[in-house]
This record gives structure tokens, C-alpha cells and sequence, in this order.
């Protein structure tokens, strides 16, 4: 009894040996990676049955109570029989396809063990398939690994041999034979094939850990690519965005080449063929076609679907990338044989397609965000003009009879006034210094209307000249300061402006010495056009509203009434450094 499972044990360690190294083998571990279909059924089917077979031959032949150490198994006379391994492959069959894949590695394997006759041929025929259909129904209805762990395959295991010795004992006649050679392969049978059955569960064990591993590997790849492509996707598919795109994927994939396209030609290729390429040659390849068409992977696996037609160049997997759910255009990974495409490469396309269409159509909406929100900015912008030229042109109208002379005066500073408005309205954001040049020449025209009784002091840190607000920020406040706040002073009227620097941030706030806003209109003030008989507040307004879309909610106006009369507003711009503070000036 030793020495059988001795022997059984070498023989199938050899077998363990060979499968040990099939399972390093790509397409091999691809079939063992894929999902179940009926081909791949099929597949299955083929693969653990031929395993049964060569577990077969892996046995030792019992004649007489005498163990042969003959290697090669010929087909055996009836007072032969076979101790063996083929159950291993139709358990292996059953626990990983289910009970289909069971009976059809069982019934090959069985037919297998009948035709080579002997005291246990029919014994054998009949417990393959019926150990398959059996450890099919056990990872159908009780397993939910996708490999069992080998302490199960162990349990498991020991069942197929002890079924196998129950068919023995009662189809094997005479029954004192049958008996016999129970006692004698019996154990040796269930330790050699429930343990094989666990040495076999724990490969497949590694092959799909390191095909997970692969997998995770891959993502966190695709995730970097993506990363990468995205300051080229911001600029759309140009030839230049292109073929930075596919150089960037050459680089990273290692594969044989790569090419983008937009819908219609070939914008970019890297790799091998490019020298037969020229950017911009039409897309030709039919299967290129049906992605675009269809908006799905296609895989190319003959040198007839591949453009450029390079002589190494055999298979293609081509991946639509799609902006704001259109395809925009493909990207396509080249290989020099279709055994290169594993299911790891084409998951590993299906997400970096993703992930480019994802960052394409952001990069999209960011661009048309950007535009709507300049073109928002504009309009504000443009509504603080009239608003200003209308008070002034009221003022001259007033003084044309009175005090022509003066007429002249402002109306020359209008035009002084309007010229640096249209220069620096121009841009998103100027410097502080150039806003307190125009708020200047905004003082000289409003100073001839209330002569000296308002006074304008600016304290801020010489470092900050150079910090960027949006233009014509300041204006419309302190407008609203002198129209509103200090309209019924007539001397002693103050406007103060503090700029300072806080932790990186410039606070900005204008106040005034005058009688206030009403209560009631201090939270709609700024939010919204004021309905109010002493103005509608739109210069408020509109400079809220371009703080607020061009740095933020954070930076929006803050308006409150000082304890000791007046009003103040403030608001804070990110992002400014500075190191020493002081007073620039003062304005009469």
C-alpha cells in the first residue's frame, strides 16, 4: 500500500510538474481567464478531460495484488486494473465550469477509462462523470469562490476516489476480487488524488491572484496615462495634442504602436510605421469604421483590419473615445501578434478610453464654462459705463448754462476717463495700482460736482501694487459711497480704502463716515438689483458678481453699517504674498 501511493505520488507530481508550467503559458492562463460561454464551455471541457486522460496514464496497473512500475499504460486485459488520477481533472473541471463542465470532462475521461477495459473499466466509465456532475453541483450551489481554498479541495477531493470505490464494489464481479483490490488502492487513491486536487486548486489560485494583480496594476497605469493626457486633451485632438497623446501611450504601454484619429482622418502614429504614415491620411480600415459607427472596442487579429500596413504590425485593439457622449475620435494600441491581446490589455484599453473620454468631455465643458463665464463677465462689465456716463453726462447737461467753463473741464476728464475705462476694462484682472490710477481720474470729475467736501484716503502695503483685482471694482463702490452714503454731508465727508495681505490673502474694504444703508436693503444689496428709490444698486451688483465668478464664493462683497455711522464694504481676493505695509497717499 506504500509503495502504490508512493508511486502514485511521483506519478502525478510529474503531471503537477507539466501543468505547473502550462499555467505560465499566456494563451493557456487567457482560457483560464475568460468568462463562461458556450464555446469557451466547450473549451473547458476539452482542457480537464484530456487532464483526466493523461491522469489515466499517469496510474499504476494492480494485477493480481502485484503493482506494475510499467510508465507507459497499454489498454489492460480483464484481470487488470488501474489504480489512478483521472479524477483530479473532472473535479478540477466540475468545481471551476460548474456541473456542464463536469459530465463533459467526466464523460470524456470515462470513455476514456472504459475503452481501456480491464477488471475497472466499467467502474471507472461510470464514477467519472457522475464525480462531475457531483463536484459541478458543489461549486454551483454551495461554493461561491471562484477557486476553492485547498483545505476544501482536500475534503472535496477525498469523495471522487471513494465514490469510484463504492461503483467498484458493487458493477466489479467477482465481489472477493473487488474487495481486495479496494483494500488496496483505496487509500492510496483518495491521499494521492485529494491532495493532487489541492495542489492543483492552489495554482489556479496564483494564476488568478497574478492575474488580479495584473489587473490592479493595469488600472493604476490607466489612471497615470489619463493624468498625463489631460493637459493635451484640454487643447482637443490637434495634430499636435495627437501625437503627444501617442507618443505619451508608446511610451507607457510598451506596445507596438500607437495612432489617434478623429472621425475622419489620422491625426497621429508612433511607434512602429510611422514612417508610412503621414498624418492626416483618411481612415481606411473597416473595423475603424464600426468603432466610430458603433462607439464600441473592435480587436483587429489579422494583417487585413491594420492601417498603416506594416509587415509586423498583425493585431490592433481600437478604443472610441467619445466627447460629451459622441466619438470624437480613436485611439488605437498596435501589437505584433494577436497572442499579445490578453484580457488584461483589452480591460486595460476599455478603461484608459474611459478615462480619455471622460477627461476629453470635462476638458470640453471646462472650455465652454470658461467662455460662458468670460462672456458673462463682459456684459457686467459693460453695464457699469453707462451707468457712470449717465450721472456725469447729467452733471454737464446742468452746468452747460450755468458754468460752460466747467462744462469743458468735466467733459474733457470724461473723455481722459472713458479712454483708460475701455483700456483696462479689457482684461479680466489689473493691478491695484492701475485701479487706483482710474479710481483717480473717477475723483477729478466727481471732486468739480461736491468741490471739497469729500476727502478719499488709500492705505495699503507698496508690496501690493502689483496684486491683480478685476477692473473697475473699486469705482462703482466709492460711487456708491458719495451718491448714497455722503449725500446729505456737505463737508467732512470721508472715504477710506484699506488694502492689507492676511495669511495669502488680499482684504479689500471701502468705507465711508456718511448715514448708512437702510436695513432692510443691506441684504439684497449686492445680490440682486435693488428696489429702492434712491437707486437700484446694479454697480453693486455687478462688481459682486464678478468677484464671485472669478475667484469664488469666498470673495463676494460684505456689506455692513459701521457702529459709529457709515457703511463698509469688504471683500478678500486669494492668493497674494506680501512683507512690509505702509501709506502710498491721500486724495482731497
Amino acid at each position: 500500500m506504500e509503495a502504490l501511493a508512493l508511486l502514485l505520488f511521483e506519478r502525478m507530481g510529474i503531471l503537477l510538474i507539466v501543468t505547473f508550467i502550462l499555467t505560465r503559458i499566456p494563451i493557456v492562463r487567457q482560457l483560464l481567464d475568460r468568462k463562461m460561454s458556450v464555446m469557451n464551455t466547450v473549451y473547458f471541457i476539452c482542457l480537464f478531460g484530456l487532464f483526466g486522460i493523461l491522469g489515466t496514464y499517469a496510474g499504476v496497473v494492480i494485477e493480481g495484488g502485484v503493482i506494475s512500475s510499467s510508465f507507459w499504460i497499454f489498454p489492460l486485459q480483464a484481470d487488470q486494473a488501474l489504480a489512478h488520477s483521472a479524477l483530479v481533472g473532472v473535479v478540477i473541471g466540475g468545481l471551476m465550469g460548474g456541473p456542464i463542465v463536469g459530465i463533459g470532462a467526466g464523460l470524456i475521461t470515462g470513455s476514456h477509462l472504459y475503452v481501456m477495459s480491464g477488471f475497472t473499466g466499467l467502474a471507472g466509465g461510470i464514477a467519472a462523470p457522475l464525480t462531475g456532475l457531483l463536484a459541478g453541483g458543489v461549486a454551483r450551489f454551495f461554493l461561491q469562490e471562484r477557486v476553492i481554498s485547498p483545505a476544501k479541495a482536500i475534503f472535496i477531493g477525498m469523495f471522487a476516489p471513494i465514490v469510484q470505490m463504492g461503483i467498484i464494489l458493487i458493477v466489479s464481479a467477482p465481489s472477493e476480487k473487488a474487495i481486495e483490490l479496494v483494500d488496496l488502492i483505496g487509500i492510496p487513491m483518495v491521499l494521492t488524488n485529494s491532495i493532487s486536487i489541492a495542489i492543483f486548486t492552489t495554482m489556479l489560485r496564483v494564476v488568478f491572484r497574478e492575474e488580479e494583480r495584473a489587473v490592479a496594476y493595469e488600472t493604476q497605469r490607466a489612471l497615470h496615462i489619463a493624468e498625463a493626457a489631460l493637459p493635451h486633451l484640454k487643447q482637443g485632438l490637434t495634430y499636435q495634442s495627437a501625437d503627444a497623446i501617442a507618443r505619451l501611450l508608446l511610451r507607457e504601454l510598451k506596445t507596438a504602436a500607437v495612432a489617434v484619429t478623429d472621425t475622419e482622418n489620422i491625426l497621429a502614429h508612433a511607434g512602429l510605421g510611422d514612417r508610412i504614415l503621414i498624418p492626416g491620411e483618411p481612415i481606411r480600415s473597416e473595423l475603424s469604421r464600426q468603432a466610430i459607427g458603433t462607439g464600441k472596442l473592435r480587436i483587429a487579429l489579422n494583417h487585413e483590419d491594420i492601417q498603416p500596413n506594416h509587415r509586423l504590425l498583425r493585431a490592433a485593439i481600437i478604443v472610441p473615445i467619445k466627447q460629451a457622449g459622441q466619438v470624437a475620435g480613436l485611439i488605437k494600441l498596435y501589437f505584433k501578434k494577436p497572442q499579445e491581446i490578453r484580457s488584461v490589455e483589452i480591460v486595460l484599453a476599455e478603461g484608459l478610453g474611459k478615462l480619455l473620454s471622460y477627461q476629453l468631455s470635462v476638458a470640453m465643458h471646462e472650455s465652454m464654462e470658461a467662455l460662458m463665464k468670460e462672456s458673462e463677465l463682459r456684459i457686467l462689465q459693460s453695464q457699469i459705463n453707462p451707468h457712470f456716463l449717465f450721472n456725469t453726462l447729467n452733471s454737464i447737461v446742468s452746468l452747460i448754462r450755468i458754468e460752460p467753463d466747467m462744462a469743458r473741464h468735466i467733459t474733457m476728464q470724461l473723455s481722459t476717463y472713458m479712454r483708460l475705462n475701455i483700456k483696462l476694462i479689457a482684461s479680466h484682472t489689473i493691478s491695484i495700482q492701475q485701479e487706483i490710477m482710474h479710481l483717480n481720474s473717477y475723483l477729478e470729475i466727481i471732486q468739480i460736482r461736491f468741490k471739497d467736501q469729500i476727502t478719499m484716503e488709500v492705505q495699503l502695503d507698496s508690496d501690493l501694487l502689483i496684486a491683480m483685482i478685476p477692473p473697475v471694482t473699486l469705482q462703482p463702490l466709492v460711487e456708491n459711497c458719495i451718491k448714497h452714503g455722503l449725500k446729505d454731508r456737505n463737508h467732512g465727508g470721508r472715504i477710506r480704502i484699506e488694502v492689507l495681505n492676511h495669511e495669502d490673502t488680499l482684504q479689500i474694504s471701502i468705507e465711508d463716515n456718511g448715514s448708512g444703508i437702510p436695513p432692510e436693503l443691506i441684504e439684497q444689496l449686492g445680490k440682486g438689483p435693488a428696489n429702492s428709490s434712491e437707486g437700484n444698486g446694479i454697480g453693486v451688483y455687478n462688481v459682486n458678481q464678478r468677484l464671485i465668478g472669478l475667484f469664488g464664493e469666498e470673495s463676494r462683497l460684505f456689506i455692513e453699517n459701521n457702529v459709529n455711522g457709515g457703511c463698509r464694504f469688504s471683500f478678500n481676493i486669494p492668493g497674494t504674498s506680501t512683507e512690509r505695509r505702509g501709506y502710498v497717499g491721500e486724495n482731497h
